[in-house]
């Protein structure tokens, strides 16, 4: 469905709505933390790829909740498994078993060709969990020295930003007055193999790890070079050194595969997942992997109230079934190439570079068009919402439901956006 004009969003204003944004946003920058600086937009509604804000203007919707949102707002399937949930059971801690955990995580290890699940609810608590599994795993079967465990991350990245994720950052806004930082990281750059190699070879009895996103999201939906991915899986193999790959925002049908490690027929040590395994709907994560590996955690040792909840489960089950059809991969890869086909045509013509894969891009904007909040607010007047990062590049993530004309159609108004 195109956007309405601005008449017909003029019709569909709801009475004595004016002023309900601006008393929205005013509440929240006098009473809300200001750890994010949002776009001025307040949404009251979304289906779909689209969303409505409380003056009834409608939006097409190009973040997607950083991959959250794979499947759409309020996508049907999900919204009624939860429901049904909802009628049952929430929550009974781990305290309890029930009776969505084993079939989540059974049918979740499955997915990913994997053995064991361990549930948490955010990306970043997933990412602690595969940390703290890494180090165990490093002492109980690797052998490593009480307290020597280190691993190796890639500059660039963004895991989260718990005090243990920044400490492997190299982001200074995230790291910023928050020391002392956790020690037992080492930092190389994304994308070169050769720096991996020197960097696991400086101390290899005491590696545990490689830390990586298969495309970097936050630092500009980063691919690396061809060849890296599976460069860096035969080091780790004859190092015995785990490859944790981090796909909260790539996994799940973002790249057109199940996970963006397919790319080069490589699969990791851990998966950890997070964002669309929970629809949009409920923070789900996990931590996937073998036996050996997961098989580490005694009871007491490491644990969430939430995690695995039966909602969660319920939800990421459906979530699992609908990866399972192959139908969102497909659409990805499809609308993929259409993406990125017109965004190369832009290259030159107010764009630097594009990257990404599926429906995942980032876009550098030149410095002669304005910057990317500047790109992004231009474009919210037109409808379309995207997101900055990083001063000049603007993220393209849209719910993978999204229609090949509301695409052509945002395509449209970034092509106009350019040629102001």
């Amino acid at each position: 469905m195109r956007t309405p004009t601005l008449a017909s969003e003029t019709r569909r204003t709801r009475s004595g709505s004016g002023g309900s944004a601006e008393r929205a946003i005013a509440a929240a920058e006098a009473h809300g933390a200001h750890n994010y600086h949002p776009l001025p937009v307040v949404v009251a509604s979304a289906e779909g790829a689209w969303m409505t804000d409380v003056e009834g203007r409608r939006y097409l919707d190009l973040l997607a909740g950083y991959s959250a949102l794979n499947f759409g707002h309020r996508n049907r399937r999900l919204i009624e498994a939860a429901k049904a949930q909802l009628d049952r059971v929430t929550l009974t801690s781990r305290a309890f078993h029930h009776d969505r955990f084993g079939a989540f995580c059974s049918e979740l290890a499955e997915l990913c060709g994997m053995e064991m699940v361990l549930p948490m609810n955010t990306g970043a608590e997933a990412m602690e969990t595969a940390i703290k599994t890494a180090r165990k795993w490093g002492y109980r079967i690797k052998g490593v020295p009480d307290g020597r465990a280190r691993i190796i991350a890639a500059r660039d990245n963004f895991h989260g930003r718990t005090i243990t994720l920044i400490s492997c950052s190299t982001d200074p806004e995230a790291r910023a007055d928050h020391g002392p930082f956790t020690p037992g990281f080492s930092i190389v750059p994304y994308g070169d193999l050769a720096a991996m190699e020197a960097a696991l070879d400086a101390a290899p009895e005491e590696t545990v790890a490689v830390l990586l996103e298969p495309i970097q999201g936050e630092a500009g939906v980063v691919v690396p070079p061809p060849g890296y991915l599976a460069g860096v899986r035969e080091l780790t193999r004859e190092r015995n050194v785990l490859f944790i790959a981090d796909e909260i925002q790539s996994g799940l049908g973002r790249t057109g595969t199940t996970f963006a490690c397919e790319h080069e027929g490589v699969v990791p040590d851990v998966y950890v997942l997070g964002k669309a395994l929970g629809g949009g709907v409920v923070p789900v994560s996990a931590v996937v992997s073998s036996g050996e590996v997961l098989g580490v955690h005694r009871p007491g040792e490491h644990g969430s109230t939430f995690g695995g909840s039966p909602l969660a489960c319920a939800i990421a089950l459906e979530v699992i079934a609908m990866v399972r059809t192959g139908e969102f991969q497909r659409r990805s890869a499809t609308l993929g190439e259409l993406l990125h086909r017109e965004l190369g045509l832009l290259v030159g013509r107010g764009v630097e570079q594009v990257r990404g894969r599926g429906l995942w891009a980032g876009v550098d904007i030149h410095p002669s068009r304005g910057t990317g909040r500047q790109i992004s607010e231009r474009l919210m007047d037109r409808r379309v919402l995207v997101k900055d990062t990083h001063g000049a590049t603007i993220r393209i993530a849209p719910p993978l439901v999204i229609s090949e004309e509301d695409l052509e159609w945002a395509l449209d108004q970034l092509r106009a956006v350019l040629a102001e």
